[in-house]
């Protein structure tokens, strides 16, 4: 199994794209490019690319996972 390059969410560039999203929850980079375009998730359209700001990534995890706020 490979070895993630990020140790902390701090690791993390500002802006992550589908594919990144995707390595980080270990689902495919089409199940990411989907959570994408699911109403809620915080995602930034710049022209036709669509990105997630880190920040808001890292909160949209924390509300979603179990015995968190969003549960």
């Amino acid at each position: 199994m490979k070895q993630s390059q990020y140790k902390s969410y701090d690791d993390l560039p500002l802006f992550l794209n589908a594919e990144l999203v995707a390595k980080l929850l270990g689902v495919s980079p089409s199940s990411g490019y989907e959570l994408m375009h699911e109403p809620g998730f915080p995602v930034l359209k710049v022209g036709s690319r669509m990105v997630v700001p880190k920040k808001k990534f890292v909160q949209w995890v924390e509300e979603h996972t179990a015995g968190g706020d969003g549960t």
